[in-house]
């Protein structure tokens, strides 16, 4: 009897570690990683590092936002990473008219994308894995017969100054990633939008019998997530000074998975996690730098991040099933 009595006991407690961490696992994670840092890395907590980790992570908190949304629905958007490479492949052809229009044109190069992406899932009835796919591997290479196929350096003084300026000392692309997640929370929390995004991810069926534009919703998100993809490319170009299609934005779609997964928004889609995806982003950024700062292997890097969404998966899995 007191096994029989115990075993419900036993299922609940691994049930609220299971919760406990999906929901703050990564804070705990983070804080553990620069208690190690301080310990064993040098200079870590000085001010020309941090800056360097927080430049150096905008890019991957930006797409993760768009990823996030995605994820929210129940879907996936594996053209992010090409998204980069398109918005970088236009800026040079754009440049010679000004800043603004090579801005815009790498913009709406994400925003192209999305349109095609977003149509074919949501009208098409395309599996979003299957869809995103084809712009994986077909917006990589049309990025590169835009570019074609050479590296370009950028010299325009105003578009570098998007990735090395400052406002009140803090870096730009910082600047940009931390407005665009009070904005993405904002949408999430706030609107009518956020809300039914959520709906639509916790359960389409019911969402299109309840009347809600499901289509319309799902088309947006997919466009906001290549907008923000290609912001996140124009950002990049700016602070590597060189517009390189053929590697920008390589593996970036493998990050924001994981960023938003670490984070706590499950893949089975219904929640968002906003802030708990800038800390997944964060994670991976602290787990590559140290082991590149003890000169180990960025491929170590990838291997501890495989571990990680892979511990990540089971929490949100666990918590699904209880």
């Amino acid at each position: 009897m007191t096994d029989t009595a115990a075993l419900p006991v036993s299922r609940l407690d691994r049930d609220r570690v299971l919760a406990w961490l999906q929901d703050y696992g990564v804070y705990a994670a983070i804080a553990a990683l620069v208690v190690v840092n301080i310990a064993i890395t040098p200079r870590f907590l000085s001010v020309e590092n941090l800056r360097t980790q927080l430049v150096q992570v905008a890019p991957v908190v930006i797409v993760s936002l768009g990823m996030a949304l995605v994820i929210g629905t129940e879907g996936v958007d594996l053209s992010v990473g090409s998204v980069m490479a398109l918005a970088t492949a236009l800026i040079p052809l754009y440049l010679g008219y000004g800043v603004v229009p090579a801005v815009v044109a790498g913009l709406l190069g994400g925003v192209a994308v999305g349109l095609v992406n977003g149509s074919l899932v949501a009208f098409v009835g395309v599996q979003p894995i299957v869809a995103t796919l084809a712009l994986f591997v077909g917006g990589r290479g049309i990025a590169l017969v835009v570019a074609g196929g050479r590296l370009k350096d950028i010299q325009n003084p105003g578009l570098l100054n998007l990735g090395s300026s400052s406002v009140a000392g803090i870096p730009l692309p910082v600047v940009a990633a931390a407005v665009l997640t009070v904005v993405v929370m904002a949408v999430v929390r706030r609107t009518t939008f956020g809300r039914r995004l959520v709906a639509i991810g916790g359960n389409r069926t019911a969402s299109e019998l309840s009347g809600l534009p499901v289509r319309r919703i799902l088309l947006l998100v997919y466009v906001a997530s290549g907008l923000l993809a290609a912001a996140a490319g124009i950002l990049a170009t700016a602070r590597l000074q060189a517009s390189d299609p053929s590697s920008l934005g390589l593996l970036m779609e493998l990050s924001a998975i994981t960023a938003v997964v670490v984070g706590g928004t499950p893949l089975t889609g219904g929640r968002v996690r906003v802030l708990g995806t800038v800390a997944g982003a964060l994670l991976i950024q602290l787990v590559r730098a140290t082991l590149i700062k003890h000169d180990l292997a960025d491929s170590l890097a990838q291997m501890v991040q495989a571990v990680i969404i892979l511990a990540a998966v089971y929490a949100a899995r666990g918590r699904t099933a209880r």
